[in-house]
């Protein structure tokens, strides 16, 4: 009889650019917590992820498996997938895959995550409009397939405005898995405190916190040294990939070797300030939608509204949840 493999029970599932991979690697050091690689993206059948050369990709079952090959006894196995909360389709697969899996959510003020999301796609050359506002005027025209970069292998990810429409999202995952296996993890909270957060996350998993990781800061933002040398990694010319193959023979070492050039290829470098009068029209923008998650989470969220309306937690409403148990 075959052995039983390990599978995930553990799903940190976005959103990008809300501190996923700090606390992805926090949890990592803890004996009883195994993270796998990062943008599995096994689930979200709706994603539609491409190649270099723009065919279709998608991890198989075998692969997806393999990265937990190595968790041993850990009580939690851990599948980080940014795009699982935006995805429409990613809650319901994942519940029926293992319906008591545990779901953390990570949760940034919308604009402030709108324009990280435009930063991260520019460093990974899925992005070809240095102006964020420019970037987020052309929203309409992409989802028609206009103005969309050469090569670019994540459309979805240049919808900043959807992307940060958490309470939808949210509820996928409240509604299907319930709220004691949903935890909510505000960006703001882990900055302010997050040795505080990590010991409430690890309280939500029913682990003791032990000891504690260095909270050192991960995943910066970055630029590239050379766009030219990023766009060569991307899209190696066939002569050079066959070099390549001959030259390191090992697919996971070619892998590894092109994560070094990547690496050296970074440097971290801090966002410039946005524009604030652009700044001021999105908060307006998305307050409707930040009040409507306001009610969803049972939390006050003022400091990502407007500071003329921002108040109380709203509660009740159109949230479609019952708010006797906020979520955690």
């Amino acid at each position: 009889m075959e052995e039983a493999r390990p599978t995930p029970n553990l799903f940190i599932v976005g959103a990008p650019k809300a501190g996923t991979t700090a606390l992805a690697s926090y949890l990592g050091e803890h004996p009883e917590i195994f993270v796998a690689g990062k943008e599995l993206s096994y689930f979200g059948s709706d994603l539609e992820f491409r190649t270099a050369k723009g065919g279709r990709w998608r991890i198989g079952y075998d692969p997806y498996l393999e990265w937990f090959a190595r968790a041993g006894d850990a009580q939690y196995r851990t599948d980080r997938s940014v795009f699982y909360l935006y995805s429409s389709l990613a809650a319901s697969e994942i519940h029926a895959f293992d319906p008591k899996s545990r779901i953390i959510v990570l949760l940034r003020n919308p604009v402030d995550q709108m324009y990280s999301q435009h930063s991260e796609m520019l460093f990974q050359g899925d992005e070809d409009i240095a102006s964020f506002g420019e970037a987020i005027a052309a929203e309409d025209d992409r989802k028609q397939g206009v103005r969309v970069p050469p090569g670019c292998q994540k459309v979805f990810g240049l919808f900043y405005r959807d992307l940060a429409r958490y309470r939808d999202q949210v509820e996928r995952y409240v509604s299907l898995f319930g709220r004691d296996q949903v935890c909510v993890v505000l960006y703001d909270d882990l900055v302010a405190d997050t040795p505080a957060t990590y010991r409430n996350v690890l309280q939500f998993l029913d682990l003791e916190p032990g000891r504690d990781p260095g909270f050192g800061v991960v995943n910066a933002n970055k630029v590239v040294r050379s766009a030219r040398t990023r766009d060569l990694l991307r899209h190696a010319p066939p002569g050079l990939r066959r070099v390549g193959r001959v030259v390191v023979r090992d697919a996971r070492a070619r892998a590894a070797l092109r994560r070094r050039l990547h690496a050296l290829n970074t440097r971290a470098r801090a966002r410039a300030v946005m524009d604030l009068e652009l700044r001021r029209r999105l908060v307006e923008e998305m307050a409707p939608e930040v009040r409507r998650l306001e009610g969803l989470l049972g939390r006050d969220l003022g400091a990502w509204l407007p500071p003329e309306t921002a108040g109380a937690v709203r509660r009740g409403g159109d949230s479609g949840v019952a708010d006797d148990k906020p979520v955690r």
